[in-house]
């Protein structure tokens, strides 16, 4: 029996979900769906990796504002997927579109491998970040409805890090693909993007396990489906435990929405909730701006003025992916206990300065390819965890009912803003073979996370540890 739309109803399955204790299916749910981080952070290494090689005239013979332009691509394509999926995770189900977007990134990443130009290669990045776009939506939302309350701000924070698990397997796999020695150059760049597509045909078969989303399914009125979800949890754990659950929460009442429209949708972000929006807007642009600007060109930096050889690219990638995996990793805790608001502002201000530092550093000329990688390290030990929180910010602080949508404008429009144009700016920064002129890029994304960090200690929300009902009531 499927309840109407505006009907209310008092349940205890939200309660139930918090309350249970982290146990090996929640271990299920986090790979499952973190992969697609992963996935994004493999993409994006072997890019950079890749890029002096797509340079080369055995290969696609691209030029360093076409390598930027391939990134932009790829972004674009990233935020269209993300409004396409975003919306239709919404009306049909987080489970359904989890499996479709992965499987557009899978055909998509294979494509790229038999790429023969430059139009055919930004054909399909933009393709496969469609996929990853989708991903972005359909995942973020399943996962902060699946967690408990208590522990929602560190698991987030360490799904969103294992974008940079993706980064170090990529890094590694790079140094011995990329090697000449091992594969000749028209034809080691065309295997890393094949295997990635194995990856993911591997994470194809763990995520058919994991279940709707028993609050999407609530909010659509599917209330008998919700709680044979919940049981099978429920039963699973118990089945792991000597003692029983801890007792359930109060009951809360919800109300079916169904699929709202778009006129709702703009109600609840630009008059509802309009400073959650104006917060999500700045901090997710800010950390996209920062990333994807430094991140997409980071091979570029290091070849022409640190004169590293192509092939050892992955050797200084590496040490960076460790950093950015370990910061929301070992700040993440802190996020639940100290708070949002304490954290976000501090984690965007702090990792601000350090890029400023850094990129003066750089173009006056007192760094090494080592100590340059070093510095990179300790400022996004920092912004990785400022940029996680992001993701959790956007997705916490809205409506079940438009989550999937929601995230997707938020990541569409930060992308858009500060992520797509900003690969294409520190190319052409780079091409001038200036230092001054680079620091420039790192300037404005210093200056992007500044504002970001005071946008968070005015409009931050205290959600730690709270439910999401608690967070949006009716």
């Amino acid at each position: 029996m499927t309840l109407a739309a505006g009907t209310r109803f008092e349940t205890t399955l939200p309660a139930r979900l918090d309350r249970l204790p982290w146990s090996s299916w929640h271990w299920r749910v986090v790979v499952a769906l973190g992969i697609t981080w992963m996935l994004d952070g493999l993409e994006v290494t072997i890019v950079g990796s890749v890029a002096p090689m797509l340079q080369d005239a055995n290969t696609l013979h691209l030029s360093d504002s076409e390598i930027g332009l391939t990134a932009s691509a790829y972004l674009a394509g990233a935020i269209v997927g993300a409004l396409v999926f975003g919306r239709l995770t919404d009306v049909f189900g987080r489970k359904r579109l989890f499996l479709i977007t992965l499987g557009l990134y899978l055909a998509a990443t294979l494509a790229t491998a038999a790429s023969w130009s430059f139009a055919s290669f930004a054909l399909f990045r933009a393709l496969t970040g469609a996929g990853i776009g989708g991903e972005y939506a359909a995942i973020n939302s399943a996962i902060d409805e699946l967690i408990p309350a208590r522990v929602r701000g560190r698991t987030d924070l360490a799904i969103n890090s294992t974008y940079w698990a993706g980064t170090a397997f990529g890094s590694l796999l790079t140094l011995v693909v990329l090697n000449p020695r091992i594969l000749p150059v028209e034809i080691g760049w065309r295997v890393v993007f094949g295997l990635g597509a194995v990856i993911g045909v591997a994470v194809m078969f763990v995520r058919r396990y994991v279940p709707e989303s028993p609050r999407w399914l609530l909010l659509h009125g599917r209330i008998p489906d919700a709680e044979r979800v919940v049981d099978s949890i429920e039963a699973q754990i118990r089945s792991q435990r000597d003692e029983s659950l801890p007792p359930e929460g109060p009951p809360g009442t919800l109300e079916v929405k169904g699929a709202v429209t778009f006129g709702v949708i703009t109600h609840v972000l630009f008059r509802r909730h309009l400073r959650r929006t104006l917060l999500g807007l700045t901090l997710m642009i800010a950390q996209a701006f920062a990333y994807n600007g430094i991140f997409f060109t980071y091979a570029l930096v290091l070849t022409k003025f640190y004169d590293v050889p192509p092939p050892s690219v992955g050797l200084y990638l590496l040490p960076f992916a460790v950093g950015n995996l370990l910061g929301p990793m070992l700040l993440g805790h802190f996020f639940d206990t100290l708070g949002r608001r304490v954290m976000i502002s501090l984690t965007y201000g702090v990792s601000g300065i350090l890029l400023a530092i850094t990129g003066y550093a750089m173009a006056q000329g007192w760094l090494t390819a080592t100590t340059q990688t070093a510095l990179w390290c300790a400022v996004f030990f920092v912004a990785s965890a400022a940029a996680s929180s992001a993701y959790l910010t956007v997705s916490e602080l809205f409506p079940v009912e438009l989550r999937g949508m929601a995230i997707a404008f938020f990541y569409a429009v930060g992308t858009a803003a500060g992520g797509l144009a900003a690969p294409a700016l520190f190319g052409m920064l780079l091409e001038t073979g200036s230092r001054e002129r680079v620091l420039i890029g790192y300037l404005i994304g210093a200056a992007l996370m500044l504002i970001a960090s005071l946008a968070a200690a005015i409009w931050g929300e205290q959600a730690e540890q709270k439910s999401l009902e608690l967070i949006n009531p009716l």
